[in-house]
């Protein structure tokens, strides 16, 4: 029986993909997925992509209800996935209660924002699927990885593969409970040299799961957020450290404190002319494949074309969005009603409906591309939504003036931060719907049926995520904006993100945003896109968007993924310098690479799973680091000890990608059983 065939007994085979029990069990993954990833979230500024973990329990339980297909497996993580990305709302919107403008989470208009928002980037990501998923050649590395999880769990004979994933699994699961839970193992490594004046910031992390989707990127995408590093942390950071010294402060500091106040906002300069040419370069498909859904959309669902081509049929999806403005209207009318508009609040509200819807497509066409090149867990959302956010603080202004009423300044930065986190929320969503489409079509899911299950996941999650914010707000509140008097600062939420798009939002009505750094960042990132052009005609991969990125992100973040595939590359090279003739060179690369592929996605499967037991320790004991065994005296033995599982588990990973011997095993072993 073909690996792809949903084990169907007498049920038909749409009944095995979309089944009434799977859609249930998709919105249990959801919600646990969802509370995990939100505490996870405003604790540490990082989340989790929930799809691989949710393939796992979903081959597991639907194996203890009888047995499965791989298209119903798929269609359960389709719909959990959006725990992992409608969750990206707290990049912004806990903004509004640090202002002061909130007092907390109300339910409809939280709900309202996350839902409108969500629906968005569904119907956006359906008209894209053609463009980015099908045309563009993008690797998906999250989504292929996902894909190779539920075939290594369906396939017969897939026994070694499984075991690969589930090994894999294991291993970054210890090393992230010892890490993470246990605090035995640090997690990274880092420090700074203060030369002539500047400072030089080093360091990498040892998450197992971020080098796993370093080897999933590929090389391109890791040297580009290599030059984004070198640019940020080897020339900006020690120029602005020397051209500004803060004599207070340590070397490491310091350097932060530039990165994260100035330098990181040369990367979101990048990152926006990056996007914009992305999406300009990217205008032909999509148009294409709009057209194309257009001329198959008189059939609805029946058309002539193959099951594993079948959207929703655009007239619908067109329907659906213009649907959803009336409520995205409301949500923007009763904002606003709380300032002193006068007749200007009807203008006002459908300037901001169709920013919202046009801006919306834009940045959701830019994140899908990101999917398809760094994968969901990697792609800067919080860049997307600095970049909102300093358009909606720089154009509200503009329209309203900050004088509306008493608090005028206070509501003009809650309104931009309100418009910022929908299109936040359409921009992930969307990330995140290609990704799994992507997974769709490896394995010849339906994608009219994916995209009902979007639809879904997203319904589910906006109902949950209010309560689940106003929970954990009432439970540790806000670093300066706590619920009650009394409360224990020390345990607060900082909320990083929200906080960084606050300050943005205020620098700007305010007139105190460093513009300096943003404009050197639009104009090296001309250069870039200029230097992509001439290298993408000699046929290589160096994408001017990924090098904002490396200045944006975190250190340590950037500099294991690209480990992961500088590790990847190493391998390929001696696959190819051992084999005898070039037929048997691409023999073994692709069966490594295979390997490779389940090896990573068995990193992210442990690391994930972990983070959500971690998460719920600590929720249930209501404090951070519930189950550390190590203390801070214990710090400088973590390293060591961190430093030597990590440089033994990148050792294993080489050697297990660049066996030779496996590899021909394997190859031969799959032309046998083809």
């Amino acid at each position: 029986m073909d690996a792809n065939t949903p084990r169907t007994g007498s049920r038909t085979r749409s009944a095995a993909e979309l089944a009434p029990r799977g859609l249930v069990l998709g919105a249990f993954i959801t919600i646990v997925f969802m509370a995990a990833n939100i505490y996870m979230g405003l604790k540490t500024g990082m989340t989790f992509s929930s799809s691989i973990p949710a393939a796992m329990i979903a081959m597991g339980a639907l194996r203890l209800m009888g047995g499965s297909g791989i298209l119903e497996n798929n269609i359960v993580q389709t719909q959990a996935s959006a725990a992992g990305t409608l969750c990206n709302v707290i990049l912004v919107l806990p903004g509004l209660v640090l202002i002061g403008h909130w007092q907390g989470f109300p339910f409809w208009q939280t709900t309202a924002v996350c839902g409108i928002g969500g629906l968005l980037g569904v119907a956006f990501s359906i008209p894209l699927r053609r463009a980015l998923v099908v045309g563009a050649g993008l690797p998906y590395p999250e989504g292929i990885a996902a894909a190779e999880v539920l075939k290594a769990g369906q396939e017969s004979g897939a026994g070694k593969g499984l075991r690969d994933l589930l090994g894999a699994a294991a291993v970054a699961g210890m090393v992230g409970l010892a890490t993470t839970g246990f605090k035995l193992l640090a997690d990274g490594v880092h420090g700074a040299i203060a030369a002539g004046g500047g400072v030089f910031r080093l360091g990498t992390g040892f998450s197992l799961a971020l080098m796993g989707v370093g080897y999933l990127v590929g090389i391109g995408a890791c040297l580009a957020l290599l030059t984004g590093v070198v640019i940020a942390w080897g020339i900006a950071v020690p120029v602005l450290t020397w051209l500004t010294p803060d004599a207070g402060a340590s070397a490491e500091a310091a350097a932060e404190a530039v990165w994260s106040g100035q330098v990181r906002l040369i990367g979101a300069g990048i990152i926006a002319v990056g996007g914009l040419w992305t999406v300009g370069s990217l205008a032909k498909p999509i148009l294409g494949s709009i057209r194309s859904a257009l001329a198959s959309a008189g059939g609805g669902l029946q058309t002539d074309e193959p099951r594993e081509e079948r959207d929703l049929p655009i007239t619908w999806v067109g329907g659906a969005a213009l649907a959803l403005c009336v409520p995205l209207v409301w949500l923007l009318a009763s904002f606003a009603s709380s300032g002193d508009l006068g007749g200007w609040l009807p203008v006002l509200v459908a300037v901001a409906s169709a920013f919202v819807v046009l801006f919306g497509f834009l940045m959701a066409a830019a994140c899908g591309y990101l999917a398809g090149l760094l994968g969901s867990s990697s792609s800067p959302i919080s860049g997307i939504g600095v970049l909102t956010t300093m358009t909606t603080a720089l154009l509200l202004p503009l329209l309203i003036g900050t004088s509306a009423g008493a608090d005028g300044d206070r509501f003009v930065t809650g309104l931009a931060l309100l418009l910022a986190a929908i299109v936040v929320t359409t921009s992930s969503i969307a990330n995140d719907n290609l990704q799994d489409l992507k997974t769709g079509q490896v394995v010849k899911a339906t994608p009219w049926r994916q995209q009902v299950v979007l639809g879904i996941g997203v319904a589910i999650g906006s109902v949950a995520i209010a309560p689940l914010l106003s929970l954990l707000y009432e439970a540790y509140g806000f670093v300066d904006a706590l619920p009650r008097e009394g409360m224990d600062k020390a345990n607060a939420m900082p909320a990083p993100q929200a906080a960084l798009m606050t300050q943005i939002a205020g620098g700007i009505v305010h007139g105190q945003l460093p513009w300096t750094m943003v404009l050197i960042g639009a104009g090296l990132g001309a250069v870039l896109v200029w230097v992509e052009t001439r290298l993408r005609r000699r046929g290589l991969t160096f994408p001017a968007l990924t090098v904002g990125i490396g200045m944006y992100l975190p250190l340590a973040v950037e500099m294991t993924i690209a480990i992961g595939g500088v590790l990847g590359w190493l391998a390929e090279r001696r696959l190819r310098r051992t084999a005898r003739g070039p037929d048997a060179a691409e023999e073994a690369v692709g069966s490594a690479r295979r390997r490779g592929v389940l090896l990573s996605s068995g990193f992210l499967v442990g690391e994930s799973f972990v983070g959500v037991l971690i998460a719920s320790a600590d929720l249930i004991a209501g404090r951070s680091s519930s189950l550390a065994l190590a203390g801070p005296d214990f710090a400088w033995i973590a390293s060591w000890l961190g430093l030597g599982v990590f440089v033994l588990a990148l050792i294993m990973f080489y050697v297990l990608v660049s066996d030779r011997n496996e590899a021909t095993a394997k190859g031969s072993a799959g032309s046998r059983a083809g």
